[in-house]
């Protein structure tokens, strides 16, 4: 027998079949807690609690969309729906005309399909076709039939990285060498499988040196998420992880990115309650062995701002075995990244030196903000005068008293998890003297040692 198909992302909430799972939904909320602003995961959250009769939380989270995408489709249609459920005959009838203004060709409600005459048989189903990967699929198929997400060229390499020398050292050490020198991977049996896990306060740039990392390769990127993971039916979450390294198998040589791994990978210990998210770390460590499949030329990176969350299984050796703490940017990167925020603004008398130097523990991110608030100071006078004014010193010195480093709180929150890094540290040391060779190198790195350092 067929299973039932599953429903789109914010699809009109009529097409729910049963109830969700209470475990998922409480995963589902504090995914979404932590990540206030992934609007694809909240409708999925919303969805799931009109399905349970949740009328009111389900309209609470559609409104908290709407709030951030005005005009989202799935949100009108969901929030429409649970509002004619609470009696709000007012507030679903200005959600259906919102909706009918968004798309005039979709009334806000979901036609019944058209019924057969009796006399009339039903049309033969369509022909079958082959995907790219040879599996036989129909037209009619569920939507989970085939992949959503794609293993594409990233364009970037690692000199697109400004400064993080330390940090691309460790990726030398552990990736490019081995790929570049194959006689000597061959010779010293070093296995291309094991993955590496990126960590540090946010906004320091782990997604981005995965990219580039991807580039450095010359292998495709597929960066997965906890939205692309979890579902609302049992076992598809654990399906899903499959599909993914089966995608990244297929595409060889290719980097297999988890970000926030910690909420796709959390300790199964915090998991007690939420049988349906232990099964996708167990999933997770399964694939990462390797157990179902091949992983030669699979290159596994997560990332994470809580490494102290991550189930210590992840950490053993053929899984997320290889650590690097991903640091604020030193001063000569931080003057790269205003060099390269600054372009193609008009910029008068900007000692990019000194404010590099003024802006210590500043991220990535926080320094990206800092530019656009000086350039908001700008751009303000010139509405006032009627004439461009370029961004000045001036400006900088106003943004510097309102934009203040993020990563002095994470640092308070990792102190008393410095143990990590340590470890981390020791098991690097450990495995350098053989892998140093591949670079002709020495068997001893200082550099190694304050990669690791917190």
């Amino acid at each position: 027998m067929r299973p039932t198909p599953r429903a789109r992302v914010g699809a009109a909430p009529s097409i729910w079949l049963m109830a969700a799972d209470p475990d998922l939904l409480a995963a589902l909320r504090l995914a979404v807690e932590a990540q206030p602003d992934a609007v694809t995961l909240r409708l999925h959250l919303a969805g799931l609690l009109l399905a349970s009769g949740a009328e009111a939380a389900a309209l609470e989270e559609y409104t908290a969309v709407l709030a951030r995408d005005p005009l989202n489709r799935g949100a009108l249609e969901g929030g429409a729906a649970a509002a004619d459920r609470l009696g709000d005959a007012n507030r679903a009838s200005s959600y259906r005309a919102l909706l009918r203004a968004v798309a005039p060709d979709q009334p806000g409600a979901v036609p019944a399909p058209p019924a057969h005459a009796a006399s009339e048989p039903p049309p033969p189903p369509p022909p079958a076709a082959s995907r790219e990967d040879g599996v036989q699929v129909r037209a009619g198929d569920a939507p989970e039939a085939l992949p959503w997400w794609e293993a594409a060229f990233t364009g970037t390499t690692l000199k697109d990285v400004g400064g993080m020398e330390q940090v691309k050292h460790r990726l030398d050490v552990s990736f490019l060498a081995p790929m570049r020198n194959p006689e000597l991977r061959q010779t010293y049996r070093k296995s291309l499988r094991g993955g590496l896990l990126l960590y540090g306060p946010p906004g320091c740039g782990k997604t981005y040196i995965a990219r580039a990392l991807a580039g450095e390769l010359g292998a495709r990127f597929l960066s997965i998420g906890l939205e692309d993971i979890l579902d609302m039916w049992l076992g598809n979450s654990e399906k899903h992880v499959h599909e993914a390294f089966e995608q990244a198998r297929r595409n060889a040589p290719c980097v297999l990115f988890f970000d926030e791994v910690d909420a796709i990978g959390q300790k199964r210990l915090q998991l007690r309650n939420h049988a349906a998210h232990r099964g996708v770390v167990n999933q997770l460590l399964a694939e990462l062995d390797g157990v179902d499949g091949q992983n030669e030329g699979v290159f596994v990176l997560g990332a994470t701002n809580h490494p102290w969350d991550v189930d210590s299984a992840l950490m053993r050796p053929g899984r997320f075995d290889r650590v690097v703490l991903v640091l604020p940017p030193d001063e000569a990167a931080r003057r790269e990244i205003l060099t390269h925020h600054l372009e193609d603004r008009p910029v008068e008398d900007v000692d990019v030196a000194r404010l590099a130097v003024r802006t210590e523990h500043f991220s990535g991110a926080d320094l990206a903000h800092l530019v656009d608030s000086a350039s908001e100071f700008a751009l303000e006078d010139a509405v006032r005068s009627g004439t461009v004014r370029p961004i000045g010193g001036d400006d900088f010195a106003r943004a510097l008293k309102q934009v203040r480093p993020s990563t002095p709180s994470w640092f308070e929150t990792a102190s008393p998890t410095k143990k990590l890094a340590k470890k981390a540290t020791a098991q690097i040391e450990c495995r350098h003297a053989s892998q140093s060779v591949l670079r002709g190198t020495s068997s001893t790195s200082p550099a190694m040692a304050g990669t690791m350092r917190s």
